[in-house]
């Protein structure tokens, strides 16, 4: 029997079976998935090949005209009816045929005749038979309607399960493919309803069994028959409802739908879902759904269009039919009925479903554009439904669907937002999706922001995840909204207040948007009711949250300030205790802030209210942040010398890299400088902490920040606190390479490492080797390298941190005034006096933290610093008065660490070595000898026997030692005096090396001048001054012989020079000009040789004449300056006057007639002048060193009476009455040229009297016997900076005044009978007076600007002052201004050396001239030597020095001397050489010899002429004089004795026995010079005849 209702398999109603929608929503819990049916076997269809066969034997056999069976088919006919079974079944199949063949047959008596085949007992294969039979028959047309309905209930009457196939196709070839129903009409689509139901309850019983029984079981074709047949039930159903649904009535609908509802609801297969969606679209399609059944209808639909992916799109298909068809309202009424009723209904489960499917379809709806014809959604109503959703619901699943829902309306498919929401109040909507997401956001790690959130769950099925990825698109689409409005926005404070409810989630560029509002509408100000709650959203939601990006903090943070500001203006509107609350929130776990833009900006903020808010809550800020610094300081980094030891340097980089404890000490540095000269107590409180930084093993930049304050700190003349903008510490920075310059040669010489040579550390040698020669002592002097180590240690960077720089040095410019409640220091009776609010800051702390820096060791960037800085802030006498302890125990500290070598040791990456370290050092040293007057005697000895001792013992702090030795000339004296001569034994020893030689020899001529200092010199002690210069000579001119083409030189090649901070910074005078340091050498030798007593010179004279004249191999030398320098030796060597002038008195008319003659005699032009008759002469010796003239008188006694006159006839020149007759000649052959005449040199030369002699001899007077120098002496007033107001200046401070008295002597110009360089000696247009100083050999007239008369009516650019100190080559600057000097301020191409004297602590106009005399001795200045760009160094103040004001103006006198000629030399390097007076004077006499004296000829190789000296003017002299008399035999060859050159002049003061080492060689050169065994030689022949010493007796 065919399947009936009831009668088929009921469902299973098995519990632990799933399946249908029912189980869909399960899976909202975790339930299994739908499933598809399984795979169809690999066949045809059997009912589309049925349907094929049936057509096409219906369309090839022709209706016949008669009923009648043919003649053969009869019996099978009669054997159909009554034979037996198995015959009746072929009879059946035989006569199916004939049923399709021939339409006349009795088909309705066939039939009869086989009904019976069809019972369900009969077996399979009758059956089959029966039913084909059945199906041939139904197809015939002649069928009454009484026929088609017996048909029709034989088809639905029970039959078994199996035949269902051939049931269904029997009804389908009945009803002619669903297109013909009469005589069923209304019976179909019950019967239909009845076989959907038990059709479906076999597939899913087969499906059930094939579950159970596993994928390889037998049921599994049951499967595919079942759904095979089930799939061909609906397609029937769905032509009956496209061809007759008019035959339905709303019964047999209903049951169909209820049917259809009940598969959706039961059913995991898509397929079945698809098909009963085919069903439903048909009905809306070609029908209409039945009203009782539409809200079940749109719920299953909707649920399927939410549930079922694969099914979604037929979903929605059907959907959208049903929408756009007059239902389309209806439908949406239903889907929001289904939100606001959700709740009512007792099945949660039930109530989700049919939720999500409404939301699903609204989604898609809110979507569409109503142009298509789709409904409107009414807004008020379906936010309505929302909100109760949310409310009745919490499922994630819900949530996430109507965050889509609320998506879709802000965002349609075109990127636009939904037109129902153009002027709808969006409020409902956004609280609506954050009540969605409230618990998403709670669950959120705290650890996490929100764009790491989302990038990590950006697959997570976590329905947490789901949430947030649906509430931040929602929120992407409303910051696009409002970022791209047109107009104004009437929902954007909507907007805003929905990002601000759901802060922890929202982007940054959301908060920022959030930021803008508030601070554009000022919704943080009190003018807003809810200031204080978007006040604490934005300090606690943006600024706190650390997760935040930095911009969005610090737009956070600006604003909070912004609000800060505001209520500190309105203080009475609101509780101070808020404001306070305030600002400690924003420091809540700053400690722990590791964004270093927001910890600037919390910085700057507090740097900001520290001058405002109370000591209290300072100190409460304070401390806090100091907690940054300690807090850093407990993770110790480890110092960079042992970091990277051999790492290749890089250049600094000092705000890429911030650490948060350098941030921190910043802003300390700030507030201080703005809390300086307004609160004593916060000051102090910050000076005690950034002391505490500097000396706390912290980060190494912060305490460098710290440092660059502390070091700047200096005091006035009032002892008040002021910050310097400049450090002047470029030559200590050179040093250690901390200049951009020289780093940028380091870094250029890493990357040629074969430039890089190695580098020797040349400490103190033991004492019994520090006599040996220098050679020995420092085996390698140059300035080279170590080797790279970087290869050995991997490529690892060392990164230094700081540069010696006063740009940007500090966060902000200090102040330019001087703090009027901060002092250094203050007298005890002016203590007393000290004002609430003025205080002493606490020096002292600051230098037992450098102390213990120093002492105990610390990072290298920290101590570079220190040992760069140290030295300039100990220049400034009054910021240390209060900390004297301190003071003695840094120089004993320092003392002790150069004399016992212990030093830290540098990075090898920063190419230093421990004797760099000692240059700084010594420079530090330098400085604190300034303060002696806290030092007891035997302190201020160590001092300078520091010094001493680190000539020698260190490599290149030779030049350091010697310039501070100088200051202890004038600054120690006593102390100097006491070991002046292991100065000069050691100086001895290093004279040679090119960049010491200079030095030595400026101490020298500083010495000289200082004779209370040598008071106590034997013999032997000026010797030993004698053997240094010339031992100089001697090695420059053995260095000229080895370089002279073709001798026999050195063989090695010369070491190449790299780079060091010496020859870095200022090139070396010896090298650039030998001839300043070599004419430097004889005015040593002149200026000692006056120092010696008058009857000690001529002891000393054969000494020098022989080292003078002759090289250490024994060689002539014969120089100019050798000559004039002991020509100036023999006009002093008896006497210590001047030149003597020309009696005037010695006239024609006071003694006769008067005759002239003149003669050259050696170097010198002798002048006699004898008057004929009366016996007076005037003798006048014209010498390259200066002029003497002598008037003598011939007493004759008369003759006796009885002589007899001479013949009148025969005298010459005679006066009447007169028995004498006296020619010039007489004198000269008498007195100075007496016979006999050995050799041609001491014959007199005679000049003939003609006007070209006149001319000469005029021309040789002129030319003075002095060295003539011009030095301008510049005023500098406070605060001034300009080259005008500067030189308008017409007086000066006291100690100014002072200065200029102890320079030079008042002189008055008008009348002056010397050369005043320049100024006018008539008419006072320069002024009336001038200061002058001279001695026997300079002469310096100073171009003082303040005795120059200024006239800015006429002259308002100052011209006639400029004119002369724009030519000047030396200029003193003496600086009151409170600035540092700028070597431009006086543009000029001949300014080349300025000398700056700048008072230790700056003083004001009116204090400057409220000195007291007691003031004034205690006061000190700072002096340096400022120079051109490549101009050489060449003064002991290169680097800034203190000197007293007692010793001032002869220090500088002695620097601007020295400059000074250095500065006439260097102006000659290029266009010719610089030639002294007395050179001048030789060479004038040398052209007469050379014009009127007999003509030489050359017997031998012309000796080495010294450095830019002239071979031809050296030759013409003595030296070819003495040519006709040198025995052939004596000249020897310098080639041969080269070797015995070096030797000697290694071993000068070397021999076995150190200590008598010079008085024995003097002694054996005595030996040497009286010993008979050996024969004179040229040079001996040389220096006899200029040893004058041996004639005087």
């Amino acid at each position: 029997m065919s399947p009936s209702p009831g009668d088929g398999a009921p469902p299973s109603q098995d519990s632990k079976v799933v399946g249908g929608l029912a189980s869909v929503f399960k899976g909202l819990a975790g339930a299994a998935k739908l499933t598809k049916s399984p795979p169809a076997l690999p066949q045809p269809s059997r009912s589309s090949t049925i349907y094929t066969q049936m057509s096409k034997q219906r369309n090839a056999v022709p209706l016949p005209h008669a009923y009648a069976l043919p003649p053969p088919y009869i019996a099978l006919f009669e054997q159909l009816k009554d034979g037996p079974i198995n015959d009746r079944v072929a009879a059946a199949n035989s006569l199916r045929a004939v049923v399709a063949n021939y339409p006349h047959n009795p088909v309705l008596g066939i039939w009869h005749a086989a009904k019976d085949l069809i019972e369900p007992t009969n077996p399979k294969a009758t059956r089959v038979a029966g039913w084909e039979l059945l199906a041939e028959c139904v197809k015939h047309p002649s069928s009454s309607d009484l026929e088609r309905k017996e048909y029709f209930q034989t088809i639905s009457a029970a039959a078994s399960p199996d035949d269902f196939h051939l049931q269904l196709l029997a009804l389908v070839n009945l009803s002619d493919h669903a297109r013909n129903f009469s005589g069923f009409d209304y019976d179909l689509f019950p019967l239909v309803s009845t076989w959907l139901r038990s059709s479906f309850d076999m597939v899913r019983a087969a499906r059930t069994m094939a579950k159970r029984q596993g994928p390889r079981s037998r049921s599994k074709s049951a499967v595919v028959k079942e759904s095979q047949d089930f799939t061909d039930l609906f397609a029937f159903v769905a032509s009956a409802i496209k061809f007759r649904f008019v035959l339905a009535n709303d019964g047999a609908v209903e049951a169909l739908v209820d049917v259809l509802l009940d598969i959706c609801m039961l059913t995991n297969n898509a397929d079945d879902l698809r098909a009963c969606l085919h069903i439903f679209e048909a009905i809306i399609t070609y029908g209409e759904l039945p009203g009782k059944k539409f809200r079940d209808c749109i719920e299953v639909l909707s649920s399927i269009h939410c549930l079922v992916l694969d099914a979604q799109n037929s979903a929605w298909n059907t959907i959208r039919i049903l929408c756009q068809s007059h239902n389309g309202q209806a439908t949406v009424r239903v889907l929001l009925e289904t939100l606001s009723n959700a709740g009512a209904e007792g099945d949660r489960n039930h109530d989700t479903r049919h939720i999500r499917g409404a939301l699903s379809v609204l989604t898609t709806l809110v979507s569409k554009s109503s142009e298509k014809g789709y409904p409107m959604i009414p807004y008020a109503i379906l936010v309505d439904g929302l909100s109760k959703a949310v409310e009745a619901t919490s499922s994630w699943k819900v949530y996430e669907d109507i965050l889509d829902l609320v998506n879709a309306l802000f965002c349609n498919k075109k990127g636009h937002i939904n037109t129902m929401l153009v002027d709808e109040d969006w409020t409902p909507l956004f609280e609506i999706a954050g009540a969605c997401s409230t618990g998403a956001i709670a669950s959120l790690p705290e650890s996490r922001d929100t764009a790491t959130l989302l990038l990590s769950q950006q697959d997570s099925e976590q329905p947490e995840a789901k949430i947030i990825r649906g509430l931040l698109e929602l929120v992407s689409q409303v910051e696009i909204i409002v970022k791209q409005q047109q107009g104004p926005l009437i929902q954007r404070q909507d907007c805003i207040l929905f990002f601000s409810k759901i802060h922890p989630i929202i982007p940054d560029s959301a908060a920022k948007l959030v930021l803008d509002y508030y601070k554009e509408f000022r919704c943080c100000f009190p003018s807003d009711e809810q200031w204080e709650t978007n006040l604490d959203t934005a300090l606690s939601a943006f600024f706190q949250n650390r997760k935040r990006s930095t911009d969005v903090r610090l737009q956070a943070l600006h604003l909070i300030t912004e609000v800060y500001d505001m209520l500190e203006l309105i203080n009475d509107g609101v509780e101070p205790e808020f404001v306070l609350d305030l600002v400690k929130r924003l420091l809540i776990e700053v400690a722990d802030e590791t964004d270093i833009a927001v910890l600037q900006e919390i910085v700057s903020f507090a740097t900001s209210i520290a001058t405002t808010i109370s000591f209290s809550m300072f100190c409460h800020i304070i401390d806090t942040l100091y907690g940054i610094v300690h807090g850093d300081g407990s993770h110790a980094v480890t110092p960079s010398s042992t970091q990277s030891a051999a790492a290749p340097l890089s250049v600094p980089k000092l705000l890429a890299t911030q650490t948060p404890a350098n941030v921190v000490t910043r802003g300390f540095v700030q507030v201080f400088l703005r809390v300086m000269n307004v609160d004593v107590a916060k000051a102090i409180r910050l000076f005690g902490i950034l002391v505490s930084i500097a000396k706390l093993n912290t980060e190494t930049d912060a305490r460098l920040t710290a440092m660059r304050l502390l070091f700047r700190l200096r005091a006035d003349w009032a002892n008040r606190i002021f910050i310097t903008t400049h450090t002047e510490t470029n030559s200590l920075a050179t040093t250690l390479y901390r200049t951009e310059a020289t780093m940028a040669q380091l870094l250029s010489e890493d990357a040629s490492p074969q430039a890089r040579l190695p580098r020797s550390e040349v400490g103190g040698l033991p004492r019994s080797t520090r006599g040996v020669s220098v050679s020995a002592q420092f085996p390698e002097r140059t300035h080279s390298y170590r080797a790279a180590s970087a290869t050995k240690t991997g490529n690892t960077t060392y990164q230094a941190l700081w540069v010696a720089s006063d740009i940007d040095a500090l966060p902000e410019a200090p102040p330019a005034t001087a703090s009027p409640v901060l002092y250094s220091s203050v007298s005890t009776s002016v203590a007393s006096a000290l004002e609430a609010e003025e205080a002493i800051l606490p020096i002292a702390s600051w230098l037992e933290a450098i102390l213990h820096l120093v002492q105990t060791g610390c990072d290298w960037e920290v101590y570079s610093f220190i040992l760069v800085h140290l030295p300039s802030q100990l220049s400034n006498h009054a910021v240390f008065n209060g900390a004297v302890p301190q003071l003695q125990e840094l120089r004993k500290t320092v003392c002790e660490q150069i004399r016992q070598g212990i030093l830290p040791d540098p990075p090898s990456a920063s190419r230093l070595r421990k004797a760099d370290i000692v240059v700084c050092l010594l420079q530090t040293l330098t400085m604190i000898l300034s303060y002696h007057r806290h030092f007891q005697k035997p302190e201020e000895d160590e001092i300078v026997s520091t010094f001493v001792d680190a000539i020698t013992t260190w490599e290149r702090s030779a030049k350091c030692c010697i310039h501070a030795l100088t200051i202890c000339c004038h600054e120690l004296p006593s102390s100097t005096s006491k070991v002046l001569i292991p100065i000069l034994r050691r100086m001895a020893q290093i004279i040679t090396q090119p960049y010491v030689a200079m030095h030595i020899l400026e101490f020298l001529a500083c010495l000289s001048r200082l004779p209370s200092l040598y008071v106590n010199f034997r013999k032997e002690e000026y010797q030993i001054v004698f053997g240094i210069c010339v031992r100089y000579l001697q090695f420059v001119r053995g260095k000229k012989q080895s370089q002279r083409p073709g001798s026999v030189g050195d063989t090695a090649q010369p070491r190449k020079q790299s780079f060091s901070p010496d020859n870095y910074s200022q090139p070396n005078a010896s090298d650039d000009l030998p001839q300043y340091v070599y004419t430097l050498a004889y005015h040593v030798i002149i200026f000692w040789f006056l120092a010696l007593k008058l009857a000690d010179r001529a002891s000393h004279v054969s000494w020098i004449a022989k080292h003078l004249f002759t090289d250490v191999d024994g060689s002539e030398v014969l120089d100019e300056q050798a000559q004039t320098s002991i020509d100036f030796m023999q006009r002093v060597a008896y006497a210590d006057v001047d030149e003597s002038a020309a009696d005037p008195l010695f006239t024609a008319s006071r003694f006769g007639e008067i005759l002239q003659k003149r003669w050259l005699i050696g170097n010198s032009i002798v002048t006699v002048e004898q008057a004929v008759t009366s016996g007076w002469a005037r003798i006048t010796k014209r010498q390259p060193s200066g002029t003497s003239s002598f008037t003598i008188c011939e007493t004759f006694r008369p003759p006796p009476s009885h002589q007899q006159p001479l013949n009148d006839n025969t005298r010459d020149n005679t006066t009447p009455g007169s028995t004498n007759s006296v020619l010039p000649s007489h004198l000269l052959v008498r007195l100075l040229s007496p016979m006999p005449q050995y050799n041609d040199a001491s014959r007199p030369i005679p000049l003939p009297n003609n006007e070209a002699v006149d001319m000469a001899i005029r021309v040789f007077d002129r030319n003075s016997t002095l060295d003539g120098h011009k030095v301008g002496v510049v005023y500098i007033g406070e605060n001034q900076v300009n080259e005008i107001e500067i030189l308008a200046n017409v007086s000066g401070s006291s100690d100014y005044v002072e200065f200029l008295n102890g320079l030079g002597t008042l002189t008055k110009l008008k009348g002056a009978t010397f050369n005043l360089q320049g100024l006018d000696r008539q008419y006072d247009t320069d002024g009336e007076y001038t200061f002058c100083w001279r001695d026997r050999v300079t002469e310096i007239v100073f171009h003082v600007t303040t005795q120059m008369p200024t006239d800015l009516e006429h002259d308002p650019l100052c011209t006639q002052k400029k004119r002369h100190i724009g030519n000047d080559f030396v200029n003193i600057i003496f600086n009151d201004s409170g600035f540092p000097f700028n070597f431009d301020t006086f543009p000029s191409e001949f300014n080349y050396v300025y000398i700056v004297i700048t008072p230790e602590s700056r003083a004001s106009f009116v204090a400057t001239r409220q000195r007291t005399p007691k003031d004034l001795q205690d006061s000190f200045y700072k002096v340096r030597v400022m120079s051109r760009p490549g101009f050489p160094e060449i003064s002991p103040a290169s680097d800034t020095k203190i000197v007293s004001l007692k010793a001032l103006p002869d220090f500088i006198r002695l620097v601007a001397l020295n400059a000074s000629f250095f500065s006439h030399v260097w102006a000659k390097r290029e266009g010719g050489e610089h030639i002294s007076s007395w050179g001048s004077r030789l060479r004038d006499i040398n052209r007469l010899r050379e014009k009127y004296g007999p003509k030489a000829t050359s017997h031998g190789p012309t000796t080495p002429s010294p450095p830019s000296t002239a071979q031809s003017h050296a030759n013409t002299g003595i030296g070819s004089q003495l040519e006709v008399s040198r025995p052939g035999g004596t000249v020897r060859d310098s080639l041969g004795h080269l070797s015995m050159r070096r030797s000697s002049v290694a071993t000068f003061f070397t021999n076995a026995s150190e200590q008598t080492s010079y008085r024995s060689s003097i002694h054996s050169t005595a030996a040497t010079d009286n010993s008979d065994a050996v024969p004179p030689t040229a040079a001996d022949l040389l220096v006899e005849s200029l040893d004058f010493s041996r004639w005087g007796g």
